[in-house]
């Protein structure tokens, strides 16, 4: 017997993997990898198109759910949020409103209110006003008899008091800016009643429509009325008045006429005090302009009860 029936037989068993570095493993991995991509590319396109507003409520949801939800804030239902939550919000109506949005109308509506219930007790104020110194004239020795010649009336620009001429007893030396002593007390009073309101006063003068004859391209109307308008300034503050409280002084000459029947009348020759409200203030201000000292002069037709006047010089 040979030698190599008794050699022991070896068996080797290689170990083979299937596929080796030309598997599909790699495949899967990087088929996560670029999704994983595309999704954060998507995530920057929706972060880059949404306001800064969104992604507050965004992240404002992300870090508390519940309680935007709860408040009514962005999320799903919300038309105006980039990422649109599924289904329709049954209680969204005619667009969903936010919070910002509410708190604004709540403060224009208290806004309006306010400035109605300003001009109510501004309108008090001065109808208050207008009585006491309607009551200051009547228990005024002085200034009772010249009841007829001061007009008080509420305005759209305010309590107007006006001291208009009679035919017999002119506030005013002819064609001149001097005061008679009559005159002089009725301002004064009447400044120092004015001092106690918070409101500032605007003073105008007019004329009636005869005219100086050296015409308008000498000294005319116009510089007459804004003449006899600032003096009647002079004796307000000498009564009391605050010359801070001052706003305006003009003349108008016979532009603003009483009667407009008659021109020539003497009480077109007038003196117009406005304790102004806060409105006109503010046009004034605001370089707006007034509404115009004709509204309500009809009116002061019926309150005017003065015998027939002729016609006078100017002035």
């Amino acid at each position: 017997m040979s030698d190599d029936s008794t050699r022991p037989i070896v068996i080797k068993r290689k170990k083979v993997i299937a596929g080796g570095a030309h598997g599909g493993a790699w495949k899967i991995a990087y088929a996560d990898f670029v999704t994983a991509m595309m999704a954060f590319f998507l995530l920057m396109w929706l972060l880059g198109s949404t306001a800064k507003g969104d992604l507050a409520g965004i992240a404002s949801y992300f870090q508390n759910p519940v309680k935007v939800s709860m408040s009514g804030g962005s999320g799903s239902g919300d038309a105006t949020s980039v990422l649109q939550g599924g289904g329709k919000d049954l209680t969204r109506q005619a667009g969903q409103v936010k919070q910002g949005d509410v708190e604004k109308k709540k403060t224009t509506s208290f806004s309006k209110e306010a400035q109605a219930e300003f001009r109510r007790k501004e309108m008090q104020k001065l109808e208050t006003l207008k009585a006491d110194i309607e009551k200051m004239i009547e228990k005024s020795p002085q200034l009772a008899q010249f009841k007829k010649q001061m007009l008080l009336d509420i305005t759209s620009e305010g309590l107007r008091i006006q001291i208009v001429d009679e035919q017999n007893r002119p506030m005013f030396d002819s064609s001149s800016a001097d005061l008679k002593p009559y005159t002089r007390e009725i301002l004064r009073q009447i400044g120092n009643s004015l001092n106690g309101v918070t409101n500032r006063i605007s003073l105008a003068g007019h004329t009636d429509a005869a005219q100086f004859a050296g015409g308008e391209r000498g000294f005319s109307n116009w510089e007459l009325s804004a003449s006899r308008a600032n003096a009647s300034r002079r004796e307000l503050i000498a009564g009391g008045l605050s010359d801070t409280k001052i706003m305006r002084v003009v003349g108008l000459a016979s532009t603003v006429l009483f009667d407009k029947n008659d021109p020539l009348s003497s009480i077109n020759r007038r003196i117009s005090i406005v304790v102004l409200n806060q409105k006109t203030e503010q046009a004034i201000l605001q370089e707006e302009g007034p509404e115009t000292e004709v509204q309500g002069e009809d009116a002061l037709q019926d309150v005017l009860r003065l015998p027939a006047s002729g016609k006078g010089t100017s002035g």
